[in-house]
């Protein structure tokens, strides 16, 4: 599978096993915080460059190559497979995280370049589709050029960081790095995916086409602004990035629950995940405003420590990036296997049925789990304001927010290894069955 055909839906199954492992380390850190038995920084650096580089982006990018098509169908110079792009991707990422373990800085550096050609070579593909589109839509073109200078720029600043090239900047470059992969290519990226998926699901294009558009031009205005507010240490940007963002959110909110109810589509793991995740993003974005406004006022009106920044980061990471990756999954999966298993048009439609239903299974357990486990994050943080860190309560928040994530994860992984062992072969439909009986007799 890896060597042979490293398809876009290899980058994602790749790019979901390093989630799953991070997330383990993750869950496994908060442990150690509530426990008053922290780890080591580079073990925290491991966790954040596994879940986003791994993990988050892989998906990303394996999503995008899935979605974002070549408009010259017939033009099979580009090939589906990218074996180099996967194992430079990957083989960088493990190099990064050993030079990590290390404390080697130009075992990151080489890494870095290895992963930043890998990151080229997609965005060189996705640029060429992306221009010859250009003409036919203006939205997704628009966001979809902002998030990949933004990988692009991201991944340089944190090349320049590990080399140590500008020393006297690194803290600029640190907080370029983040922000620009985070916010200007992760959550972009995956406004722009959502956009393009949920009519689809829903079988119906947007109610108000000028309210997306005005929501999709805003919001990576807003990001745009919030990023500068960062690198200049100005929390009134930060602030007005925020209202922005905020406005573009309650537009493309409004958006999607109209479209939402007046479909015929009850309700999928796809389209749940996308809406639940639309609503954390939108959380985060309030709770933005009000940390730069508690910052503004001095003294503070309410102590910030560790945990609470762990808590605010993760309404973003696990209630929107994750349950989103989760919805754009979910939905796409069963695709590319019904189009890439079943060559007969006739058994492709119950086949991709088959799997849909599979991946629907139990979906108010997996969306309830991963929402109120991360809701959970941010009570067990608040408690810490009241009551201290050894408390009974907080144990038990602890725990409680360790089983809910871990259950949904499972579920999650649970559900893709069964959709992947179901074959189109062993499905049997009624005119496949009659067309059997009529050979054998």
């Amino acid at each position: 599978m890896f060597t042979r055909n490293t398809t876009p839906l290899t980058l994602c199954l790749t790019g979901v096993g390093w989630l799953a492992l991070a997330s383990i380390l993750g869950l496994a850190m908060l442990v150690g915080l509530v426990r008053s038995t922290p780890v080591a920084p580079w073990v925290r650096t491991l966790h954040v460059h596994a879940v986003l580089v791994g993990g988050v982006t892989q998906i990303v990018l394996g999503g995008l190559l899935l979605l974002i098509s070549s408009p010259r169908s017939d033009d099979r110079r580009e090939s589906a497979s990218h074996p180099l792009t996967f194992w430079a991707m990957n083989g960088g990422v493990i190099g990064m995280l050993v030079g990590f373990w290390l404390h080697h800085s130009t075992v990151i550096g080489i890494a870095g370049l290895v992963v930043m050609a890998a990151y080229g070579s997609v965005v060189s593909t996705l640029g060429i589709r992306i221009h010859d589109g250009w003409k036919t839509s203006f939205i997704q073109p628009w966001s979809y050029v902002l998030a990949l200078g933004g990988l692009l720029s991201g991944v340089i600043c944190g090349e320049v960081a590990a080399m140590g090239l500008l020393s006297e900047s690194y803290g600029y470059l640190r907080l370029a790095h983040i922000h620009l992969v985070l916010l200007g290519f992760v959550v972009l990226a995956l406004l722009g995916l959502m956009h393009q998926i949920l009519p689809t699901v829903w079988n119906r294009p947007f109610l108000n086409p000028r309210m997306m558009q005005a929501a999709m031009t805003v919001i990576p205005i807003g990001v745009t602004l919030l990023i500068g507010g960062f690198l200049r240490s100005s929390i009134l940007t930060e602030m007005a990035a925020g209202a922005l963002l905020f406005t573009g959110m309650v537009l493309l909110i409004i958006n999607l629950f109209r479209t939402w109810f007046s479909s015929d589509h009850h309700g999928s793991a796809a389209s749940d995940h996308l809406l639940v995740g639309t609503f954390f993003l939108t959380v985060t974005v309030l709770l933005g405003v009000a940390l730069a406004a508690n910052h503004v006022s001095s003294p503070p009106a309410l102590a910030y420590g560790r945990l609470h920044l762990i808590a605010y980061t993760h309404m973003t990471f696990i209630g929107f990036i994750l349950s989103a990756i989760m919805g754009i999954l979910s939905h796409l999966i069963p695709i590319v296997l019904a189009t890439t298993r079943s060559t007969s048009v006739k058994k492709r439609e119950p086949y991709l049925d088959q799997l849909n239903r599979i991946m629907d299974r139990g979906r108010t357990i997996q969306i309830s789990t991963l929402g109120f486990g991360t809701m959970g994050l941010g009570i067990l943080a608040a408690l810490t304001w009241n009551v201290p860190l050894t408390s009974p309560s907080v144990r038990i928040a602890m725990w409680s927010c360790f089983g809910l994530l871990l259950t949904s994860i499972i579920l999650f992984s649970v559900k893709l290894t069964t959709v992947f062992a179901k074959k189109p072969e062993a499905l049997a439909t009624p005119h496949s069955s009659a067309d059997e009986l009529k050979l054998t007799a």
